[in-house]
């Protein structure tokens, strides 16, 4: 049986992925804060799903918690690093600095603590290896109006898979990163409300089920291949053109 965890997994992309891979067979560590929402989705599955309630700036805690799952599971075959923040957006002079700390906390420092314990595990297991997806998001090529914290911690997220992808090499890790637009998800429905109040059109958005069939097929992946990059988005939101 195939292991992963999944950071994030209370709500959103995240529960939408860890879903999908229960649902095909997979055992499941649920990372988020919120303990009640990772006990409700576990129940249904059984022994196959663990909640791993805990927050992902907490270096003490991220190590307890994915040494312990490796030690139940077996191993850590997958890590889905997911887990993150959008702040209130305003002109980078109106950012309050504790937002932008907390971005870089959550966004990008507690996507490091994750990966890092994931390493270290796929490392030493065996037979070793495993693999890294984290996730990015349309903002680490070309950003949302006012999102200087979110923007900037989703370009450094783009580093950070290039180093591990180099770094994981002799160790049979692979790392690859997938970028999402406009997925449908409580986050983006209250984005899409925000502008219909001020008289813009909202978003277009597609289904979050796409997005976890796209991050379950990067994870079926052989480690002798690697999808580095993917970017899945609403056809019909403005990436691509010229203003």
């Amino acid at each position: 049986m195939k292991t992963a965890i999944v950071t994030g997994a209370s709500a959103g992309i995240g529960r939408a992925v860890a879903e999908r891979m229960l649902a095909n067979g997979w055992y499941v560590g649920l990372v988020a804060r919120r303990a009640d929402p990772l006990h409700e989705l576990a129940d249904p599955y059984g022994d196959r799903a663990v909640a791993l309630p805990l927050d992902v700036t907490d270096a003490d805690a991220v190590q307890v918690a994915f040494h312990d799952f490796a030690e139940g599971a077996g191993r850590i075959d997958c890590l889905f690093n997911n887990a993150g923040i959008f702040t209130p957006a305003a002109p980078i002079d109106e950012i309050a600095v504790e937002d932008w700390r907390r971005a870089v906390e959550v966004n990008l420092t507690g996507m490091f603590l994750c990966a890092r314990m994931a390493f270290r595990i796929m490392r030493r297991q065996d037979p070793q290896g495993g693999r890294i997806i984290n996730n990015g998001s349309i903002s680490a090529h070309v950003p949302r109006e006012g999102a200087a914290p979110y923007t900037a911690t989703k370009h450094a997220v783009t580093g950070l898979t290039r180093q591990i992808a180099l770094d994981g090499r002799p160790f049979d890790i692979a790392c690859g990163q997938i970028d999402i637009g406009n997925a449908e998800t409580d986050l983006l429905r209250g984005i899409a409300e925000a502008a219909r109040a001020a008289g813009r059109e909202p978003p277009p958005m597609m289904d979050v089920s796409h997005v976890a069939d796209a991050v379950l097929a990067m994870a079926d992946l052989p480690l002798t291949a690697n999808v580095l990059f993917q970017t899945i988005m609403a056809t019909k939101m403005p990436y691509v053109g010229r203003g």
